[in-house]
């Protein structure tokens, strides 16, 4: 009979047996023959159940700044992309201009902007936006920089897209899509989302590509059968119907929320309140200009496209007469064509405003510039005939230069500074001046059993004396029609 020798002695053993620098490999021989000759009587480290199900943090993983203001909004490895931009009109300082806001708005993004060139050229190349030769140079900048993305300062075509990217050899975007991007992160309303969505289909429509046998064709029928076996239509057109059906869904559900908000809008036109938008390009101070006026509390951050849901509040003007004050999505120079069509039930508060403050942002450098593409989209969505006033926020780091040239240019103009409260006062007062006044001046005296009716006049009207009476209120006022009708009855009766 024999006996198996113990772990210790086998251990004895080797130590005769090996030289020193084998010994190690010898051990672990005898530990696994070990550990297979007494296969269940240890079965490494036991853990609870709860141990075994729980998230074990393995320590020297993480990643993460220390000073998380260094990522501006998402903890993720930022793109690192070149900016190209061609220059057709205008001077040097404009396409340097435009190229410097294309940075603003990929930064914005998320992205970290490495490089940026612009190029001459009458107009943009048909194939690759910038030409062959030129796609070469920004190969090897691309190379250089080990960037792995690069942003056009315009709208590509489906073509120039594609070829651009196979002689780069990295990812291509333009301005549109870096701007519909943006607004995916940014909306965060229903209706917003809705609409973004909307505009990101109707710009990727054309723009589907197929890879490989994506393209074939689908077997027509199933198994096939008679007038079953021609070919199928193709993946791409597939994914194109998809599309087109989304899209129609999203203008139904716009078409849905745009009724409520219409509702809302008869409402205030029927309580005859007078409406104030504000409009400008983005970044110029809107929302703190909101805040100002009437205490909101929106969202204010030096980023652009910060809001894009239209906030409604309400607001007195100096003499007590009540009114709403409507924040819109910022502009931008080129704004997509596919999101002024699907904000446009978010602009049309724009439209159907007594009047709008157009901010526009006077630390800027050609602020004129601002001003004139704002209101080109104002002109689209057709509120040309609205009364204006141009509030030059930002004074308090405005060039004085620069305010004197816009106020000398914009006659009806105000600057402001909605972080210290400068020119606020005398804003409201030129907002109170501006508001459509009520068309009837009529005196009332209301008893004191008709206190709403009292109420009514101070809401929707514009009071200019009141005294109490014996009789009841003494009421000289301007009022609109309705409200008017109402107060006949209580009109003195002239003295013989």
């Amino acid at each position: 009979m024999t006996s198996s020798s113990s772990p210790s002695q086998d251990t004895k053993r080797l130590a005769h047996t090996y030289p020193e620098g084998l010994r190690a490999d010898a051990l672990m021989e005898e530990d696994v023959a070990w550990s297979h000759g007494n296969d269940g009587a240890w079965d490494g480290d036991q853990f609870d159940r709860s141990e075994r199900a729980a998230l074990r943090r393995v320590v020297g993983l993480s990643t993460e700044l220390e000073d998380v203001t260094e990522v501006e909004y998402r903890q993720l490895r930022l793109e690192r992309v070149v900016l190209v931009g061609v220059w057709t009109s205008g001077t040097a300082r404009d396409a340097e201009n435009s190229l410097a806001e294309l940075a603003a708005l990929a930064e914005t993004a998320g992205a970290l902007v490495l490089d940026g060139v612009i190029q001459r050229r009458d107009k943009p190349d048909a194939a690759t936006y910038i030409g062959s030769g030129k796609a070469e140079e920004l190969r090897g900048i691309v190379h250089e920089t080990g960037a792995d993305t690069v942003i056009c300062d315009g709208e590509l075509s489906p073509g120039q897209l594609i070829q651009l990217e196979d002689v780069v050899k990295v990812k291509v975007i333009d301005r549109t899509a870096l701007i519909l991007d943006i607004f995916a992160q940014h909306a965060k309303s229903r209706e917003g989302k809705a609409q973004v969505a909307l505009a990101q289909m109707q710009y990727m429509l054309p723009r589907l590509r197929g890879w490989g046998q994506s393209l074939s064709r689908q077997m027509g029928g199933g198994r096939g059968g008679l007038a079953t076996r021609g070919p199928g239509e193709t993946k791409i057109e597939t994914d194109r119907r998809r599309i087109r059906e989304k899209m129609a869904k999203m203008r139904r559900e716009i078409a849905e929320m745009k009724t409520g908000r219409e509702v809302k809008r008869q409402e205030r036109r029927r309580n005859k309140v007078p409406s104030v938008a504000i409009a400008g390009y983005t970044n110029a101070g809107k929302s703190s200009l909101l805040n100002r006026l009437t205490g909101a509390g929106v969202l204010v951050e030096n980023a652009l496209f910060a809001t894009l849901d239209p906030t409604v509040r309400r607001a007195e003007t100096p003499s007590g007469r009540l009114y709403t004050l409507a924040d819109t999505v910022g502009f931008v120079r080129h704004l997509p064509h596919h999101l002024v069509e699907a904000f446009r039930s978010t602009m049309e508060e724009v439209g159907d405003s007594d009047l709008i403050l157009h901010v526009v942002d006077g630390s800027h450098p050609v602020p004129e510039e601002q001003l004139a593409a704002v209101r080109e989209v104002i002109r689209d969505v057709g509120a040309t005939g609205v009364p204006e006033i141009v509030v030059i926020n930002k004074a308090d780091l405005a060039d004085p230069l620069v305010l004197q040239r816009l106020m000398r240019v914009e006659k009806h103009s105000i600057a402001v500074s909605a972080r210290t409260g400068a020119g606020i006062e005398e804003l409201l007062a030129l907002i109170d001046n501006e508001l459509p006044h009520p068309s009837v001046e009529i005196e009332a005296l209301v008893p004191y059993t008709h206190g709403k009716l009292v109420a009514r006049a101070h809401d929707e009207g514009e009071v200019l004396s009141e005294e109490h009476t014996a009789e009841g209120t003494l009421l000289k006022l301007r009022v609109h029609e309705e409200l008017a009708a109402e107060l006949t009855p209580y009109v003195p009766a002239p003295l013989a």
